[in-house]
């Protein structure tokens, strides 16, 4: 080799160093994990200029703009990548450009309990997910909707049973209650399909009991007690004159006292004005709650009023004369306590 071949590749070779070492310098910043985690959303109509603020609010500017780069570089279309997606500590700017480009979107949980009413499911979802309360609603409202589901606006709730769902930030309103529907169509196996009709009651007329029972009384093992009550009550043709009825007639669950007043409010859930059971649940039941609807044990009793000690439990009586002996001492006890 000559002294100028040689002179020649010694040039070349610290030429490809410098630019290595340049690629290094400009592309290990794509590369190394410095992510913090976050959540970030896209949301239908977003820029990349818009992602990128977001980016930065949780990342730092450089790790944002290292991703917009990255997105343009790909041609990252955002009008198709909707949703929400997580920022796991130490990802680079490759990972999460990666992540959007194959829409590898985080799935949001739903636990919901203890709700009423359908516009507390509608505010509780609003606040996890893309849609709004009012398109969840119209669906919750909409009688062919509902009744594509077999329910009515009234019975959806016994279609919705409570529980933790999984779904992705830009779920429709429609795919939503669908699939907790079908999820929840599950709890009535053949076996608790089979005690219903043993209590001559359909799987909504049970999930309509169970949310009164639920509603009378937060003692577990009153549960069954109460729904025997009010099953003898459907059978021997009597009124249910359930008082969590007339609340949520007057949608006030907050009531401590129910007046005479109160108990001619015209609503078709008010079961001490209309025979038989409300439309529907009067809240979203559990399902423990239903499963003691469906083993409720035997016994004659069709009058029951809260304790006067305030314990939360019921003295219950199959004889009106007793019954208003027990209601006269609890009035008695709330007079004493100053409750109106």
């Amino acid at each position: 080799m000559t002294p100028k071949t040689k002179k020649t590749l010694l040039i070349a070779a610290a030429a490809v160093a410098a630019v290595a070492v340049i690629a290094a310098v400009v592309l290990i910043p794509f590369f190394s994990g410095s992510g913090r985690e976050a959540r970030i959303y896209v949301r239908p109509g977003i820029s990349t200029e818009a992602l990128a603020d977001s980016l930065a609010a949780t990342q730092g500017d450089a790790f944002a703009g290292r991703v917009s780069s990255l997105l343009s570089l790909l041609e990252v279309d955002l009008s198709k990548r909707v949703g929400a997606y997580d920022i796991a500590a130490g990802d680079s700017p490759l990972d999460v450009a990666r992540r959007l480009r194959n829409r590898q979107q985080a799935s949001i949980k739903l636990t919901f309990h203890n709700l009423r009413t359908t516009g507390q499911l509608a505010d509780a979802v609003a606040a996890r997910f893309l849609m709004t309360r009012d398109e969840l609603m119209q669906c919750l409202t909409d009688s062919a909707f509902c009744a594509s589901l077999g329910k009515t606006p009234a019975t959806m709730p016994a279609a919705l049973l409570p529980d933790t769902y999984e779904f992705y930030w830009g779920v429709t309103p429609q795919k939503l209650l669908t699939t907790i529907a079908r999820y929840s169509s599950r709890f009535w196996t053949t076996e608790r399909a089979a005690q219903a009709q043993a209590l001559g009651l359909s799987p909504d007329e049970v999930a309509t009991i169970a949310s009164i029972v639920e509603e009378e009384t937060a003692k577990p093992d009153e549960w069954g007690m109460v729904a025997r009550l009010y099953i003898n009550r459907l059978k021997q043709g009597m009124k249910l004159q359930a008082d969590p009825t007339v609340k949520f007639a007057l949608g006030n669950f907050a009531l401590r006292r129910i007046t005479h007043a109160m108990l001619t409010t015209d609503s078709p859930y008010n079961t001490y004005r209309c025979d038989g059971l409300p439309p529907g649940p009067i809240r979203f039941p559990d399902r423990r709650v239903i499963d003691a609807v469906l083993r409720a044990p035997q016994h004659p009793y069709t009058y029951m009023c809260a304790k006067e000690d305030f314990s939360g439990y019921h003295n219950f009586t199959d004889s009106y004369t007793t019954h208003l002996r027990n209601a006269a001492r609890y009035q008695a006890a709330l007079n004493s306590r100053g409750i109106h």
